[in-house]
């Protein structure tokens, strides 16, 4: 079989699966349909049929079904942009929760939400509407720059500076945001506690077009580097004579990661290690062919974090379960393994 076929048909079965995880996932609440089925009721919804109640049509469009999709949209987000940096740095760790860039989002979109009420109205007013996620993608922008600054020296990157400027940069992060805490409101306070724990629960389809819109875009740039990042593997100088513009490269991946965990953050709060466990994943079956791995960890990040998802909103039914608890309790074997495996080599 050749490479092309065997990524569609890989492709093909992913997909496949997210199809069948989704319907099961529209089918999982504690709210009574009366007898009827959520999936022959979006269907109704989707005909435009006028035969469904105002509750039905609010529980499965509104709440499900728009969750769902952001669940399917961040997961693949989280999941594209800890690949591609893991491409970049040429290291399995590179994730962007594992090296602040989550921290950096988060603490910026903290600032907004306790502190914009201060210069909010000076600003204008398209900006106001996204103030927190533009916020969240600066955030983000200035965390990865900050950490390829360090970590960098002659063009290589060191891999330990690398983890560890991450690991000091989310303990800055994490001590302004908790200052923020201290003094923020209590409607402040329920905010900043769900960026904190990560949830979906906020999933509007508004929300959901603009992530589209970000993934469209993000996509478009970074799926076919495939090559240049196994280019990148070779290390930057050979790449550079295999045809590889490497600096423009970085460039592109810095900026459009940053918007992907920008974005993400800015409406879901902090998920972490999707990107990392997806391509974990995928290496045990593709080695570190990103030719393959890019383009399924776009649909296996949705696979992982839709059904992480269906589990916290019904683990503990009618509560629910913070997201960022279930996907953290996943990474970290994956973490300690890709630790036990690279040990020779950090």
């Amino acid at each position: 079989m050749k490479a092309q076929s065997k990524l569609y048909f890989y492709l093909f079965l992913s997909f496949l699966l997210l199809v069948l995880l989704a319907i099961g996932s529209l089918n999982i609440g504690v709210y009574d349909f009366g007898g009827n089925s959520p999936f022959i009721i979006l269907q109704k919804i989707l005909a435009g049929s006028t035969d469904v109640s105002l509750s039905d049509r609010y529980v499965i469009w509104e709440v499900r079904s728009a969750r769902i999709v952001m669940a399917v949209l961040v997961g693949s987000l989280l999941a594209v942009s800890g690949t591609s940096l893991q491409g970049m740095f040429k290291n399995p760790l590179a994730t962007g929760d594992l090296i602040g860039l989550t921290s950096g989002a988060t603490l910026l979109a903290a600032i907004a939400i306790v502190l914009g009420s201060y210069f909010k109205e000076y600003l204008p007013e398209a900006v106001q509407f996204s103030l927190v996620g533009i916020s969240a993608f600066v955030g983000a922008l200035l965390a990865m720059l900050l950490v390829y600054r360090i970590s960098t020296s002659e063009g290589k990157t060191n891999v330990v500076m690398m983890l560890l400027s991450g690991v000091a940069i989310t303990a800055i992060g994490f001590s302004i945001t908790g200052f923020l805490i201290y003094i923020a409101k209590d409607e402040q306070l329920r905010d900043l506690t769900f960026w904190n724990m990560g949830s979906l629960a906020a999933a509007t389809w508004t929300k959901n077009l603009i992530l589209t819109v970000v993934l469209i875009v993000s996509y478009l740039i970074l799926l076919p580097k495939g090559k240049a990042l196994n280019a990148m593997m070779l290390g930057e100088k050979d790449a550079e004579h295999l045809g590889i513009n490497v600096e423009r490269l970085k460039k592109q991946i810095v900026l459009t990661t940053a918007l992907m965990i920008g974005t993400c953050v800015a409406f879901s709060g902090t998920i972490g290690f999707v990107g990392l466990i997806a391509p974990y994943i995928l290496r045990l079956l593709f080695k570190s062919n990103y030719v393959f791995i890019l383009p399924l960890s776009a649909v296996l990040g949705s696979i992982l974090l839709l059904s992480a998802d269906t589990v916290s909103r019904s683990i503990v039914a009618p509560s629910e379960l913070p997201i960022g608890i279930l996907t953290a309790l996943m990474g970290g074997p994956v973490f300690i393994a890709i630790l036990i495996k690279f040990r020779k080599t950090l």
